[in-house]
């Protein structure tokens, strides 16, 4: 259920806090220990201005002196608890900002292929770092800066009532005021961050989507319009700050003119006291010491004000994301796939995209027997790559079923479900890191051994030892220091380690060039013996000699069989070979 309630998001917001209890109580004991010697000093002041004048000489030296030392000596003490209060509450800060970026990666990795359809990878990002990294801040003072201002506050307040009642009214008169005006302007500054942060996410995707493409900008020479795009996305950003700087600059001058105000009407008030013989002179610069320090946690709230507005906008979009739930989740009865054969069936099933107007396919049905070898082909945009992502469960039918050895994949464990099912994509992803890095993906738990056998059945491992070093060599963000026949076959070797008992091939060949395709055909087909796999065929060349080949055509299977008998037929097929 996702949490909308205000009281159940600060409910949550606290949760965080519980595992590091200890050092939470630590540092706000340390945060009050340096409110108290700071309420202590004007207090001892007091008794100088007070009474060790009145003594003789000597023994008024002596007096002022001691209480000097023991000043010093607790300005010693309160330095150690503001180191100890700042070293400790910024480790807690970062550690429940740790927690809270697992709990959200977390929540990416549970998440289904149409959120990511939906979603730029730059605002994502952006949730993870720049929300994350000024809540952090909050996290660990705003506790602080109240516990310290209550602290002060009390101290303070029962310092002028034992010096005069009166003035100390008059003197914390303006703090409920303070405070007040602090509420009124949060809800306000908290949207405004809120449409910042949606323009600085725009911002993000925008940098990470110009850089993924940097070869294709050179290729075009649009590196100006590249730099219009960011420039246009940029100055939106900045265009929605205005509305916070407004806001900003309201609070910040209320503040500055309410805490200002301060000094002003002590002085006035404690010279009427005075003239009326109220108040002792030698108290004034007392008060006025007392003053200053609630003056000194005033002027922290003014900077907290911002990062309070940023804190509670990015934590209402942490809890916004982490409250996310895929649509594609076990059911609760499901199970376990045991010595899977990998027979699979559709059964009447009709799939559409959210929000599209027209069916991919509808009442699709279609027999893929164990061990059984069969290509897809047909027109792009025909459906064949959904059909194949329908198998894993990357998304949902929209009716109708899906049956793996005769079981419905929504009633099989999703997790089971995939770890049987091998996918080879046109565009081979590879993570940053070493070729073994790589190709272990595929089985963490495999050894050396593994890897190496796996490499040479993909027929990869003469290409990776001609490299400078070997399986160490790193391949560069998405393999960019490899071509994309060498990417192909490490991840047909990454499907080898996995040994899954059902194969997909995604138009695997279909951006290859010739020598390059040979090594790739060769290997998908001995990957493919003994194993259920659908193969999609860009090159109608590379599935000659399947047995099985569907034509896919307006949401259906409109011809079935061999490459001859499809040729024989004079239909879809041979319009698509006689097109080669």
């Amino acid at each position: 259920m996702k949490i909308k309630n205000s009281k159940q998001r600060l409910k949550k917001l606290i949760s965080y806090y519980k595992p590091y209890k200890k050092m939470f109580f630590s540092y706000l004991f340390m945060s009050l220990m340096s409110g108290l010697i700071s309420i202590s000093i004007p207090a001892m002041m007091r008794y100088v201005t007070n009474n060790a004048i009145n003594f003789e000489y000597t023994a008024a030296v002596k007096t002022i002196l001691i209480l000097f030392g023991a000043a010093i000596i607790m300005l010693i003490l309160q330095y150690g608890c503001n180191y100890y209060v700042m070293f400790t509450g910024s480790l807690m800060g970062a550690n429940i900002e740790n927690d809270m970026r697992n709990e959200i990666f977390r929540t990416y990795q549970t998440l289904s292929h149409k959120f990511f359809d939906k979603n730029e990878t730059g605002e994502l990002m952006s949730r993870i770092t720049t929300d994350l990294n000024n809540l952090s801040k909050f996290l660990h003072r705003f506790p602080e800066e109240i516990f310290f201002f209550v602290v002060r506050f009390a101290g303070v307040l029962a310092v002028l009532c034992w010096i005069n009642w009166k003035l100390a009214i008059v003197a914390t008169m303006l703090v409920p005021i303070v405070c007040v005006y602090i509420l009124w302007f949060m809800p306000k500054l908290t949207k405004a961050f809120e449409k910042n942060f949606k323009k600085l996410a725009i911002v993000n995707a925008r940098i990470e989507n110009s850089l993924a493409g940097i070869r294709a900008t050179k290729s075009f020479t649009n590196e100006n319009l590249e730099i219009q795009k960011f420039e246009d996305s940029n100055q939106n950003f900045v265009s929605s700050q205005r509305e916070s700087f407004k806001i900003l600059g309201w609070s910040y001058s209320g503040m500055f003119a309410q805490a200002s105000l301060y000094i002003p009407l002590v002085i006035t008030t404690s010279a009427l006291l005075i003239i009326n013989n109220l108040l002792s002179l030698a108290d004034l610069p007392i008060f006025t010491m007392c003053e200053m320090l609630l003056i000194g946690p005033l002027w922290g709230f003014m900077e907290m004000i911002e990062i309070m507005g940023h804190s509670i906008a990015g934590y209402n979009r942490f809890v916004d994301m982490v409250e996310t739930k895929s649509e594609i989740v076990d059911s609760e009865n499901a199970v376990e796939l045991e010595n899977v054969k990998g027979n699979i069936l559709f059964h009447d099933v009709t799939f559409k995209h959210e929000k599209a107007d027209k069916k991919i396919f509808k009442n699709l049905n279609l027999y893929v027997e164990s061990g059984q070898y069969i290509a897809l082909v047909g027109s792009s945009g025909v459906g064949k790559s959904t059909l194949c992502n329908l198998i894993p469960r990357f998304y949902d039918v929209s009716s109708g079923e899906i049956l793996v050895d005769g079981i419905n994949i929504k009633n099989i464990k999703l997790e089971n479900l995939r770890k049987n099912i091998g996918f080879v994509q046109q565009d081979a992803f590879l993570f940053s890191g070493t070729i073994l890095e790589n190709i272990r993906y595929g089985k963490p738990s495999a050894t050396n051994e593994e890897i190496i056998k796996a490499a040479k059945n993909a027929y990869a491992h003469n290409f990776i030892m001609n490299l400078p070093n070997g399986y160490d060599t790193q391949v560069g963000q998405r393999g960019a220091r490899l071509s994309g026949g060498q990417k192909q076959r490490l991840a047909i070797a990454r499907v080898f380690l996995k040994n899954p008992p059902i194969l997909i091939f995604d138009e695997a060949t279909s951006s290859l060039d010739n020598e390059s395709e040979r090594f790739i055909q060769k290997s998908m087909e001995k990957l493919a013996e003994n194993r259920t796999t659908i193969v999609i065929a860009h090159r109608l060349s590379t599935i000659k000699n399947a047995k099985r080949i569907l034509v896919m055509a307006d949401g259906k299977i409109a011809e079935e069989g061999t490459h001859e008998e499809l040729l024989s037929q004079n239909g879809v097929y041979a319009e698509f070979y006689n097109l080669l």
